[in-house]
């Protein structure tokens, strides 16, 4: 026998030219389709990009509002507790006012005890309102008497009969004062 081959018949592939021909036909074709839906998944990742922001952005103002009102709860309960140490300042301011002049021992450690918690409550943001000669204000002076004036004077603190307060800025208790004008 001869070993004569058939020139006329195709020569069989290469087997790496077989693997170009499925993966090219495995490939597809950008078509509508797959535009249509690559578009759709960068709308939808945009979508949650946008929600994650917004998430974000609500938690934020979540933390802050909560610290907020941890510290509105702080100064509330502070100011409760300077609003009841007042009768006890009102207390040693009345009787500093009794033992005015006199040179005890008595005198002094009382002058000392007050200044102590005048100077603790200041620390802390408390304000005296007391100013005699100062134009009446409704929203920190309570008038209890009033004295006619000289007609075109505007009305003025006379007399302080209680001291009012503020604490951090706002009025904690009103001047109990004597208006005359």
């Amino acid at each position: 026998m001869s070993d004569a081959r058939d020139e006329t018949a195709p020569a069989a592939p290469a087997p790496d030219d077989e693997l170009m021909l499925v993966a090219e036909a495995e490939l597809p074709v950008a078509t509508d389709e797959v535009i249509d839906e690559r578009t759709d998944v960068e709308r939808q990742r945009d979508d949650y990009v946008e929600a994650l922001q917004r998430l974000q952005a609500d938690f934020e103002n979540y933390r802050k509002r909560v610290a907020r009102v941890g510290e509105e709860a702080a100064d509330r309960a502070a100011g409760s507790l300077a609003l009841a140490l007042l009768p006890v300042l009102d207390a040693l301011d009345l009787a500093q006012a009794h033992l005015a002049g006199q040179e005890t021992d008595e005198a002094a450690a009382l002058t000392q005890t007050r200044e102590l918690l005048v100077t603790t409550l200041a620390k802390e943001g408390l304000e005296r309102i007391d100013a005699i000669g100062v134009a009446f204000d409704p929203t920190v002076h309570e008038a209890v008497t009033h004295d006619p004036g000289d007609e075109g004077v505007d009305q003025h603190v006379a007399e302080v009969l209680r001291a009012g307060y503020r604490w951090r800025g706002g009025v904690l208790r009103a001047a109990l004062v004597r208006v005359r004008g």
